[in-house]
C-alpha cells in the first residue's frame, strides 16, 4: 500500500504478478489473428474524424509509486463520444452490415458499448435498437438516443436487458452487435475486440515516436 502526497492510498502490488492472463503474442493471436487486427486499423483509421487519442505520462504518480512509467490513454477524445469503448462496437457494426442499409442493429448495454454501436449505426445510416436495464441512468440512455438510437428500458438488470435484446432481435430479424460471446455467437465479439486493438497500435506508435503528453496527475 502506497501513501501518496495527497493523502490517498494506492494499492498496486496485486497487479504486479498477473497469474490470470497471458500476454504471450502467440496465445493472443490464437484468439485474434494478425489479419483481423490489421483490418481493424485499416478501416478505422480511414473514418472521418479519426485521430489517435492522447497518451499521457503520469509522472508524479509513477514517481510516488516508484514505478518506471504509468501511461493513461485518454479515450474521452475519441469521436466526441466520451467513452472508453468507442472503437469496438462501431467497428463491429461496420463489419456485420457490410454496407447493407436495410439492416437494423441491436445491442444490450450499460452505456459505453451501446454508445459506440449507436454512433456506428448513425455513421452508416442504419437503424439502431439499444436495450438498457432499468438501473441505467436516464443521462446514459439519452446520450444514446441523441445518437439516433431507439432506447428500450427493460425491467431488471443487465442480463435481463440482454435476454430481451436477443428475444426481440430474433423476432424482428435485427442484427445483434454484442460485446460478449456465447455458444454460436463468437464472430461479432471478435470484431469488437479487433476494434479495440487500434488503441494498442496507437500506444506503440506514440511511445516509439515519443508523442506523449507529460502530466503530474496523482
Amino acid at each position: 500500500m502506497a501513501i501518496l502526497s495527497n493523502g490517498h492510498q494506492w494499492k498496486y502490488s496485486e497487479f504486479l504478478d498477473n497469474k490470470n492472463y497471458s500476454f504471450d503474442k502467440k496465445q493472443i493471436l490464437n484468439s485474434l489473428s494478425k489479419k483481423e487486427i490489421d483490418d481493424a486499423y485499416s478501416s478505422i483509421s480511414k473514418w472521418e474524424g479519426y485521430a489517435p487519442t492522447p497518451l499521457i505520462s503520469l509522472n508524479k504518480l509513477s514517481n510516488e509509486l516508484d514505478l518506471n512509467k504509468i501511461y493513461y490513454k485518454d479515450e474521452s477524445k475519441r469521436f466526441d463520444l466520451k467513452s472508453f469503448k468507442a472503437l469496438g462496437g462501431a467497428y463491429a457494426v461496420e463489419k456485420v452490415t457490410e454496407g447493407n442499409k436495410d439492416i437494423t442493429v441491436a445491442t444490450a448495454t450499460a452505456g459505453n458499448h451501446g454508445r459506440s454501436v449507436a454512433w456506428g449505426a448513425r455513421r452508416l445510416g442504419l437503424k439502431c435498437k439499444i436495450f438498457i436495464s432499468e438501473f441505467v441512468s436516464d443521462a446514459r440512455g439519452q446520450a444514446m438516443a441523441d445518437l439516433g438510437a431507439d432506447v428500450i428500458k427493460v425491467k431488471g438488470n443487465y442480463e435481463k436487458s440482454l435476454i430481451e435484446c436477443i428475444k426481440q432481435s430474433t423476432e424482428n430479424n435485427w442484427q445483434i452487435v454484442q460485446d460478449v460471446a456465447w455458444k454460436d455467437y463468437m464472430q461479432v465479439p471478435t470484431y469488437t475486440m479487433a476494434g479495440y486493438t487500434v488503441m494498442m497500435k496507437e500506444i506503440i506508435d506514440q511511445i516509439n515516436n515519443e508523442k506523449i503528453f507529460k502530466h503530474s496527475i496523482s
